[in-house]
């Protein structure tokens, strides 16, 4: 790596930590109903949203009556987005007269977007109009970000309150996650963008004549503010098919850095607004810390593997599908951000990094996405392994272990284990299924570990609803549409409801005063405690995929031998 290329790594993280504190103290205002800069100016449209919803938002649920609320509202978005695709050859805006993709296509779309996963096994320009683009993928990239949101709070209130039966309101989280923080940074993020030449239109698709006389299509449509949205809601489904390697999504170098601040933004600042919620600054920090350590682990290596001579190709840098507008590094940082948090979309291909830097990729993905994570649904996913942590630390010194005053007893760990596990199961079965029968090895690009590596990445990012592959793999068929999609909703609903489950109970209990054999939650112990939490379970359930998949084509390649 040159200076210019350390300078753009520290600068991001330096922008990054310093914006966290602030947005982190504005979102725990603005997500808990006190006094924020944009009440007086958005309060009535709030309170408008309850009027024409019916919505008390006084009324508060138990965790049942959460959870039911918020599958009902996910369920029917996801017929409602699966209709408008059905149905675009009929709809307005769709100037390229695009037909209605087939029904398995459809399905997994919209429960892709419905669970924030945004896999994509087709290129949008070439098969999305702008209506369904617009009333349909935008909507859902703002509400299942903040449904995202909405357990985190619920889950929140679990550890805070003291002997409650009610975890919050689901529309009420839902309208100011979406009202409050999405929307105003979106705006915001879409304005810039537009500024920098990502195109915002709804005119057809322009005609040009090429210097060979070849007359070439040149795509348009509303691209801004889906963009602005996929990365600040860890949706990360392009408005194009390759995403934000088109330079009409991505055009400029000061574009490639705010959309890689935006993919990361909000998760981190949630790990601030949630110790400021639950009473323990210091603890929202040491969770913080946890999640940066293992970025920077992960992105150290993928940073040297990416760098290294490549002895396949003649001793060579590997600039094999890197973007090349911006350098190996960018490349690197933005494949580590993205599937540290559950975002997806790259500005390079994957599936043409080295077996180690793949393998940080996938590797990010297999941990369950808690390297800061998607929207909300990362630092639950944390927080699921905080409670195995405490748990273990009260095992090692012979007491009930407590976390934030409250006992962890066998019900909490129970549900703890079923959230982190539940995508776990279905990242190997799945990709068991793929390996075993015609119908998921007919997809394949390549033979041998990369072949394998390709499949059991699209069943980690579909499983743990990140969204990128592998993109040797072509997954545009039934059994990838149908067996990805139900491996999508495993790995969202699967997890929210035991998260749902273990708030409600939590709320329920009291609180005990700490003592001398109290773990303390907010210091470094902790910190490399929870560390090694979440890489263990990793390792033990993953590593053997791992070993037959990126690490021996590693060692194969070091005899350049390739796949």
């Amino acid at each position: 790596m040159n200076g210019r290329e350390w300078l753009q790594v520290v600068l991001y993280l330096a922008v990054l930590t310093s914006l966290t504190p602030l947005l982190g103290a504005y979102l725990a205002r603005a997500l808990s109903g006190e006094r924020h800069p944009l009440a007086r100016l958005l309060g009535p449209v709030e309170r408008a949203c309850y009027s024409c919803g019916g919505v008390s938002p006084d009324q508060e649920m138990r965790w049942p009556q959460y959870a039911a609320s918020l599958l009902w509202f996910n369920a029917i978005g996801l017929v409602v987005l699966f209709l408008l695709q059905m149905l675009q050859g009929w709809l307005p805006l769709n100037p390229q007269d695009l037909p209605a993709p087939s029904w398995h296509l459809a399905l997994n779309t919209a429960i892709s977007f419905a669970t924030n996963t945004n896999w994509q096994a087709y290129s949008g320009e070439a098969t999305m109009s702008y209506f369904t683009q617009m009333l349909g993928l935008t909507v859902q990239n703002f509400v299942s970000a903040a449904t995202g949101v909405a357990v985190l709070l619920a889950l929140t209130r679990g550890f805070a309150r003291k002997s409650a039966p009610t975890i919050g309101n689901f529309w009420v989280d839902l309208v100011r996650t979406t009202l409050y923080v999405l929307l105003p940074l979106s705006l915001v993020l879409a304005v810039v963008l537009a500024a920098q030449g990502v195109v915002q239109s709804l005119d057809p698709y322009a005609h040009a004549t090429t210097l060979e006389h070849a007359e070439q299509v040149i795509p348009l449509g509303p691209a801004a503010s889906q963009i602005a949205i996929k990365q600040l809601g860890t949706n990360g489904g392009g408005f194009f098919g390759t995403n934000s390697a088109h330079p009409f999504e991505n055009p400029t170098p000061l574009t490639n850095f705010l959309e890689m601040l935006a993919i990361l933004l909000i998760p981190s600042s949630l790990c601030l607004a949630y110790g400021r919620l639950v009473g323990a600054r210091r603890h929202g920090w040491a969770i913080w810390s946890a999640m940066m350590l293992l970025l920077l682990a992960g992105l150290g290596v993928a940073l040297w593997a990416e760098h290294q001579p490549n002895t396949a190709i003649a001793g060579l840098p590997n600039l094999e599908g890197k973007e090349t507008r911006f350098g190996i590094a960018n490349s690197v940082l933005w494949a580590t951000a993205t599937t540290g948090a559950s975002n997806g979309s790259v500005n390079a291909m994957h599936d043409s990094f080295s077996p180690l830097g793949g393998a940080v990729a996938l590797f990010n993905i297999l941990q369950g996405e808690v390297v800061f994570g998607g929207v909300g649904a990362g630092l639950y996913g944390m927080l699921m392994f905080v409670v195995l942590a405490v748990f273990l630390a009260g095992l090692m010194v012979g007491r009930t272990p407590e976390y934030l005053g409250k006992k962890i007893e066998a019900r909490e760990v129970k549900l703890s284990i079923s959230a982190v596990l539940a995508p776990c199961v279905v990242v190997l079965a799945g990709s068991a299924v793929a390996v075993l029968i015609p119908a998921g090895t007919e997809g394949l690009n390549n033979a041998g570990p990369h072949g394998l590596s390709e499949v059991l990445y699209a069943f980690a990012s579909m499983a743990n609803n990140n969204g990128s592959a592998f993109s040797g793999l072509n997954a545009a068929t039934r059994f990838y549409d149908l067996l990805g999609g139900l491996c999508m909703l495993v790995g969202r609903f699967a997890v929210i409801v035991p998260v749902l489950a273990l708030a409600g109970g939590m709320a329920r209990k009291k609180t005990v005063p700490a003592s001398s054999g109290t773990f303390p939650t907010d210091g470094p112990l902790f910190v490399f405690l929870l560390i090694g939490v979440v890489t263990l379970v990793g390792a033990l359930t993953f590593l053997p995929a791992l070993a037959l998949g990126p690490i021996v084509e590693h060692l194969l390649m070091l005899q350049a031998r390739v796949f």
